[in-house]
């Protein structure tokens, strides 16, 4: 089965940039001017999306190709500086710490049209330390919090997940800040684009963190928590205050929602059709679905199982750990025709166990688990299940890390929300530029955005918009982002900032690159 769920991922693909003549620029009879910013010294920070990651990885045409130098470059003409950047070593992208692999290489498509990574190792040393200063300060991996921990770049902490590795590459001592290495420059113009880790690596990990609203401590969280409003709110505050104090100028952007990115709605909740099922639909119907739904019912809990259609697709069985766990009813009712042992196995597996509705997010990295056996790592209940309850999300639900279920998709909406209210706020009250790129990616993700004669989307690898890993921009992508920075930078300061021209730049990177 798990062969057959390929068909999932079988699109098409086209590594051609579209006809230069698609001009996305501002007239060139306007002349470039800076309007009332100073973008003498621009120094950018955030998280991977300012530091310009791509396909699941930093490498350095994804670099060259992040906003901030996009914008960096849109300024030059209004009097911007150069613009520095903690480059990686290749464009495999992956760190290495003391000769391990750490993190993977970047995504490509074979011609098979499957994402897997660049083959061999990396080649970027995490110990190997970078002489700055870097106007790019992007750190893939950082939260609100982490651009103010002193320490975050100490490469004696990368391995214990004390300290960042790509910071610590190019921090300017073990004990700074992000924010005091773009202080120290004493920069002009600063770009903040920062806030999506606080509740994207609990959406990322399938919502098995938890929600710290409440928790004013950040210490005590775990790496896939959602970040306290509250505590985002002060970090944020205390982060403009210290960027503006010296009367520099700048611009902040808000956080997409998780739906409209492609890693949560790419796989459908409903894959299972009866031409892919086969002759195992009858028999899960018989020996699984059937016993299951009546054993259910008697517990009034039928609608959580229905039998499998025999002419529309179906969906995916998986743990809603949200439910009431009826693991104990279902062990009773099963003894008497099972044996106590089965029984109580089929109420531990089952107990929470429903089909997918439209309303929960399938991750994207779940399309490897969905028609595989799982493992006794990651069953959820420390041993390998025997066939034939052992296929991912046909005999064997999905776990926790496999699904957004609604309440917690709830819980990141709600987090979002609280956040993109601060930002909004504090931008009005320090007077600088605000750009709304939850309008953007919402766009994207239901019509999507026109440029001469074609359109972006966010659909997965052909909508042009996203890379390979579903969260993070194309190159194409990041020019749309640079562009509507520059126009939020234009209406507040009055500059006359140029688009870059989204047709010069791909919508993905290609197998081999320089």
């Amino acid at each position: 089965m798990k062969k057959n769920i390929k068909w999932l991922f079988l699109v098409a693909l086209t590594f051609m940039a579209c006809n230069s003549d698609d001009d996305n620029k501002t007239p060139e009879e306007v002349p470039v001017t800076p309007g009332s910013a100073v973008f003498t010294k621009y120094v950018a920070l955030g998280d991977s999306f300012a530091a310009g990651y791509s396909d699941n990885a930093l490498f350095k045409k994804g670099q060259e190709n992040g906003y901030p130098n996009i914008l960096a470059q849109q300024f030059v003409a209004a009097g911007g500086g150069a613009f520095t950047i903690p480059y990686m070593n290749d464009n495999k992208g992956g760190l290495l710490l003391g000769g391990n692999v750490i993190a993977g290489t970047r995504l490509y498509f074979t011609a098979q049209r499957t994402a897997v990574p660049v083959p061999g190792p990396p080649t970027t040393e995490v110990t190997t330390h970078l002489t700055g200063p870097f106007n790019n300060l992007g750190v893939p991996g950082a939260k609100s919090f982490h651009l103010v921990a002193a320490g975050y770049g100490n490469v004696a902490g990368v391995a214990t997940g004390a300290a960042n590795p790509y910071f610590a590459r190019f921090s300017s001592s073990p004990s700074t800040t992000v924010l005091a290495d773009a202080l120290v420059q004493a920069p002009t113009f600063f770009s903040l684009f920062i806030g999506g880790n606080d509740v994207l690596s609990y959406a990322l990990s399938g919502g098995t963190g938890k929600d710290q609203t409440g928790n004013m401590n950040p210490a005590t969280y775990g790496g896939n928590d959602i970040t306290d409003p509250t505590v985002f709110a002060s970090v944020y505050s205390s982060l403009l205050t210290a960027l503006t104090a010296n009367g520099a100028k700048g611009v902040v952007a808000n956080l997409p929602y998780i739906t409209t990115l492609p890693h949560f709605t790419t796989v459908p909740y409903n894959p299972l059709t009866p031409q892919l099922l086969g002759s195992n639909l009858a028999v899960l119907n018989a020996q699984l679905y059937g016993p299951l739904k009546q054993v259910l019912t008697n517990f009034n809990a039928g609608e959580r199982i229905n039998l499998l259609s025999t002419t529309s697709a179906n969906p995916l069985l998986i743990k809603d750990e949200s439910l009431p766990n009826l693991a104990a009813q279902i062990t009773a009712a099963l003894t008497p025709s099972l044996g106590a042992q089965t029984a109580a196995f089929y109420g531990a597996v089952f107990g929470q166990a429903r089909q997918a509705k439209s309303t929960d997010l399938i991750l994207l990295t779940t399309q490897s688990a969905i028609g595989a056996a799982p493992t006794a790592a990651d069953s959820g209940l420390g041993i390998a299940p025997p066939a034939p309850l052992n296929v991912f999300g046909i005999s064997y639900p999905l776990q926790d890390k496999h699904v957004i279920i609604p309440t917690e998709a709830a819980e990141i909406r709600k987090a979002t929300d609280a956040y993109n209210v601060t930002i909004k706020s504090l931008a009005e009250e320090k007077g600088i530029a605000f750009v709304d790129t939850r309008a953007t990616m919402t766009q994207l993700s239901s019509g999507g955005v026109k440029f001469g004669n074609f359109t972006m989307t966010s659909s997965f690898a052909v909508g042009g918009a996203f890379s390979l890993d579903g969260v993070h921009p194309s190159p194409r992508g990041y020019a749309l982002i640079a562009n509507i920075f520059i126009d939020a930078i234009n209406a507040k300061y009055g500059s006359t900032l140029r688009h870059a021209d989204l047709a010069t730049y791909q919508i993905q990177y290609p197998a081999t690159l320089p």
